[in-house]
Formats: structure tokens, C-alpha cells, sequence
């Protein structure tokens, strides 16, 4: 546990060293959704949700494929000889997750203001979003580690994303809809199990596939 605190304290300082980035994924936020705001102004639930997740997709593409492919070859191989990888690997999960939960507020903040608030059940709305997110960020971390080993790796971050985050996204859209319907509990409870499963088979196969990716 100390190792890994020890990591995250570290992205955390890399981050703040570097605001430049953080800023720039913020201003994305801001003026993507104001973008959608002078072209559409007025949105239906339905288009209200989906426009909010394809967002949320492509703002943590771009604010988690940093993680590894933004290391230095030399820094990671100090990495290599000072920590074990799964410990790195949660540290950084630990801190995409954090990171893609700030800009799914700021995200749900802005459309709000800009195009109104369509949801019935906020607080469930907030759950679904908060397992997506945590989902969101297991399986860019894992993704922005492989793409890190292969030549052109932003290039190959988009492609390898897309894919397999469609599962994922489709349980989401469905589970918010719901929250946003305002229909029964019981139902969205179900799918946020769902959500809890898919993240917990996401996290346990980065955790076994990751030492030997960190080896190549």
C-alpha cells in the first residue's frame, strides 16, 4: 500500500507539474459541450444521454492514453527496477478513475447549465455514471499500456478502444436511460451489478496480463 500511495502521489505531482494537460482535457469538456449547445440547443432525453456519454467516451480516451504512452522509455525502465507492476498498474487505474469522475461532474455540470436538466432520478443517474467511469478507466489503463509496446501508439489507442468499450457503453446508455426515465429502482440496480461485474473482470485481467506486458 505504501507503493502504491507512493505512485499515486507521484501522478499527482507529474500532473500538477504539467497543468498544460489537465487544462487542455478541460477546455475540451467546456467546448465540446458549448459546441453541441449552438448546434442543437434543444435536446430530447434520449439524444440528451447519448450525446453526454459519446463525450464522456472521448474525453477519457484522450485524458487516460497519457498514462503510459506519455512515459519516457527511460522512466520506465526506472519504474522497472524500483516497483512491481501490478502495483504501478493500480496506481495509475486508481488515478484515471479519480480524474475521469472530476470531468464526468464537470461534463453533467456544463450540460446541465447550457441545455437543461432531463433526469429523473439524479442520484441513481450519478451511480450509473460513476460505474462507467470506473469502467471507463480500467479498460483505457490496460489499453494505454498495450498500446505504449506497439509503434504509432496514438494512433492504436482510438482503434483498440472502440471495440471492446462498446459492451461497456451500451450497459451504460441503457442504465442511464433508465435513470433518467425515472422507472423503478430495482431494474437499474441490476445493471449497475452488471457494471460492477464487467469492472471487476476488467481490473482482475489488467492485473494478471499487466507484469507480463511490463516485461516485453
Amino acid at each position: 500500500m505504501n507503493e502504491i500511495s507512493q505512485l499515486l502521489k507521484k501522478e499527482i505531482i507529474l500532473e500538477w507539474r504539467q497543468r498544460y494537460a489537465i487544462n487542455g482535457i478541460l477546455l475540451q469538456v467546456i467546448s465540446s459541450v458549448f459546441v453541441i449547445y449552438l448546434s442543437v440547443k434543444g435536446l430530447n432525453q434520449n439524444t440528451w444521454n447519448g450525446v453526454y456519454w459519446v463525450v464522456m467516451l472521448f474525453i477519457s480516451i484522450n485524458a487516460i492514453a497519457k498514462s503510459f504512452i506519455g512515459e519516457s522509455k527511460g522512466r520506465n525502465m526506472y519504474y522497472h527496477m524500483l516497483v512491481q507492476p501490478q502495483n504501478l498498474l493500480i496506481a495509475k487505474f486508481i488515478y484515471n478513475a479519480f480524474l475521469n469522475i472530476f470531468l464526468s461532474v464537470l461534463c453533467i455540470s456544463t450540460f446541465i447549465v447550457l441545455m437543461g436538466n432531463p433526469i429523473q432520478s439524479f442520484k441513481l443517474y450519478l451511480s450509473v455514471t460513476l460505474m462507467g467511469c470506473i469502467g471507463f478507466a480500467a479498460t483505457f489503463t490496460l489499453l494505454s499500456a498495450i498500446s505504449s509496446k506497439a509503434g504509432n501508439s496514438n494512433l492504436l489507442m482510438p482503434v483498440l478502444s472502440i471495440p471492446i468499450i462498446i459492451p461497456l457503453l451500451l450497459i451504460v446508455i441503457k442504465a442511464s436511460k433508465r435513470a433518467l426515465d425515472g422507472i423503478d429502482d430495482s431494474f437499474i440496480m441490476k445493471d449497475l451489478g452488471i457494471l460492477l461485474v464487467f469492472n471487476i473482470l476488467i481490473v482482475a485481467l489488467a492485473y494478471i496480463l499487466f507484469p507480463s506486458l511490463w516485461k516485453e
